[in-house]
């Protein structure tokens, strides 16, 4: 295994898939779960995330090609479901379900849909695993690239599970302050997936 394209893979992924980053979403996201749920969660989310992303490195581009899907188009659809995800944290849509549902035995589940899909598997990654994986000249690159980006998602499980940490240092006011602010930057987060897919596909006019 090449180290130097080890490194290069996992930096270039850690900080598109960024899971520092998504941490903080995971207690507003899992709200009133026990530490036992909350650790399935992150390892769900991270074995889902890295299915995808191992999917999409390996035949992502052969896909979208066959699909007539562009990678521009990807992150605007990307973005479009990160905006719906914004809007129930700025308004507490999730906490209102949950509440409704409080008696049921089935749980609001976010490990797939918003934390696998597409916090760590976002159009951003995955237009990231086919472009490196498009770079590798050998089946050798192409394991590493791979490796790689298992470091990367390996690392929200520890970072997720924390969750419960963050929550009863913030309590349930400053869980209520944060989940608006962080909704707030993943709206602006999403709005940027669109905007980068309009300028990618020639839509809309580029910096001044």
């Amino acid at each position: 295994m090449d180290w130097s394209d080890f490194v290069t893979a996992f930096v270039t992924l850690f900080v598109t898939i960024d899971p520092v980053g998504t941490a903080p979403l995971v207690p507003a996201l899992t709200q009133g779960m026990t530490q036992r749920q909350r650790t399935g969660v992150a390892i769900r989310a991270a074995v889902v995330g890295a299915a995808i992303l191992t999917l999409f490195g390996l035949t992502g581009e052969a896909v979208l090609r066959y699909l007539g899907v562009s990678l521009p188009a990807f992150r605007i659809a990307g973005g479009l479901l990160l905006f719906l995800i914004a809007v129930e944290m700025l308004f507490q849509k999730r906490t209102e379900r949950r509440e409704a549902t409080a008696e049921s035995s089935t749980r609001d589940d976010p490990s797939v849909f918003p934390l696998a899909i597409p916090f760590l598997a976002g159009p951003g990654a995955v237009a990231t695993m086919i472009l490196l994986a498009g770079r590798a000249d050998d089946a050798g690159e192409l394991i590493t690239l791979h490796l790689a980006m298992l470091a990367a998602v390996g690392i929200a499980i520890p970072l997720f599970m924390a969750a419960g940490l963050i929550e009863r240092l913030l309590g349930p006011i400053g869980i209520a302050v944060l989940t608006r602010l962080l909704g707030l930057l993943v709206a602006a987060l999403a709005v940027q997936f669109v905007l980068s897919g309009l300028l990618a596909a020639g839509l809309a006019p580029g910096p001044r």
